[in-house]
């Protein structure tokens, strides 16, 4: 079984980011950048089937210029087999990215896609359930338990009311949810051995798509300060400030 694995390149979630002086998009600038928490939770899934004898081979991508070789890299150091770089210097919305998912999942031919179910940096959670209808994919979104069981996989995902177990017929599209797994960290060996193993690059043209921007940006700003509450000494204060200063009784 090969499993494909879709990364991100997002800032590190212990940044907090800011606006740039224009307002026209988030300041990124000397910001550590790191893999999204959610696609390193689908790594780390991908490697446990691996380990477990259930998949031969783990491959992940991600799209953007070549400092996204670093996340890729992380990744073949975790215990990925290859590694997919399409190059790209322009900013996709989340079906411009499904769509150049599904021209590398017809190239890989994989049996089974796994990726996070959000990015941190846009949080828009769309782009696994666009793939899943590009490709018209079986998918099970927010995965908390994942196995395997001959060509059938069964997902446990975590919904309002408990729990859903979804059972899909591979190939099969998962997203990750954060208590599907602990991801690892990697070895300084597997680091070391992680660049010698194979990355490939290629290009929007080789894939056959020309991507053009759909939707416009029109202000960026950060949320309003959240003003400083006050302690209150008895429940008749309390009910008095509700009533009176915030008027929501």
């Amino acid at each position: 079984m090969k499993i494909l694995i879709p990364i991100k390149r997002v800032n590190d979630y212990n940044v907090k980011v800011r606006p740039n002086q224009a307002n026209t998009d988030v300041d990124l600038s000397n910001v550590k950048m790191a893999m999204n928490p959610f696609c390193e939770i689908a790594v780390e899934e991908a490697i446990r089937l691996k380990e477990s004898g259930k998949a031969e081979e783990i491959v992940v991508v991600t799209i953007g210029d070549d400092k996204h070789q670093e996340q890729l890299r992380t990744a073949l150091a975790l215990g990925a087999d290859r590694a997919l770089l399409v190059k790209t210097d322009t900013i996709l919305q989340p079906l411009d990215v499904a769509k150049i998912l599904t021209k590398v999942y017809e190239k890989e031919a994989a049996d089974l896609v796994i990726m996070g179910k959000v990015g941190i940096d846009g949080d828009h959670n769309q782009t696994g359930q666009m793939f899943a209808a590009l490709t018209n994919l079986p998918q099970a979104t927010f995965a908390s338990k994942v196995e395997i069981d001959g060509n059938n996989v069964q997902v446990t995902r975590e919904i309002d009311g408990g729990l859903e177990t979804l059972t899909a017929e591979m190939p099969a599209v998962i997203t990750t949810d954060l208590r599907l797994n602990e991801p690892r960290y990697a070895s300084l060996p597997n680091i070391m051995k992680a660049k010698r193993k194979p990355l490939e690059e290629l290009s929007l043209g080789e894939l056959g798509l020309d991507v053009a921007t759909k939707v416009n940006t029109i202000k960026v700003e950060s949320p309003p300060e959240r003003q400083e509450g006050v302690k209150v000494e008895t429940v008749d204060q309390l009910v008095d400030k509700l009533k009176n200063e915030a008027k929501v009784i």
